[in-house]
């Protein structure tokens, strides 16, 4: 299923744990490591296919997620044709994508490679958000990095009130310091 552009619609799929470390998987029989993320069916909702894939791909189900939020709009890549299937040349140009954010609600153990007769993945590892794109495919960097960016305001939100407490409050008596003040005899400011 093509769009009249020629991208065929896609979810992606951003996985957190607790310590805000995102699900890397290594793709079967390769050295280069991506998210979770496949096609959407005919009918299918964004919200249905990433569901789908994140079952077939790495055995979670609903349950064991959150969805904490998703692009805005869909975020397109050129697949480069010596990647192409030959029954895809022609009309096909690459993939447009929605990215899911979600946090993992289960234990590790509950992620399983080996849910789809076809894995993607043969290994997986946990790694801080922003994963080394030099690991991922070259033409899927730049939606990688759209992806994380937009998604990022979602995962490293300052406390609330926190910007509260670093403004003095309206008729509140705060000295005004030089920097050289603030630190302490003898202790260096790095």
């Amino acid at each position: 299923m093509l769009d009249k552009e020629g991208y065929r619609p896609n979810v992606g799929i951003i996985l957190l744990n607790l310590r805000n470390e995102v699900f890397w998987g290594k793709r079967v029989r390769q050295h280069s490591w991506q998210f979770p993320q496949g096609g959407i069916k005919y009918g299918e909702s964004p919200e249905q296919a990433m569901y789908r894939e994140l079952y077939e791909e790495i055995g979670l189900r609903a349950e064991h997620v959150r969805i904490v939020a998703r692009t805005r709009d869909w975020l397109r890549y050129d697949v480069p044709e010596q990647w192409m299937r030959r029954e895809l040349r022609g009309n096909y140009r690459g993939q447009k994508q929605i990215w899911f954010l979600l946090r993992l609600m289960a234990r590790d153990c509950d992620l399983c490679l080996r849910r789809s007769e076809k894995p993607e993945f043969d290994a997986w590892r946990w790694h801080p958000y922003w994963v080394p794109l030099d690991a991922v495919v070259e033409f899927k960097r730049d939606v990688y990095q759209q992806a994380l960016s937009e998604l990022s305001r979602y995962v490293f939100r300052p406390p609330r009130g926190a910007a509260d407490r670093t403004r003095p409050r309206p008729g509140s008596e705060r000295a005004e310091t030089s920097p050289s003040e603030d630190i302490d005899a003898g202790s260096a400011p790095f």
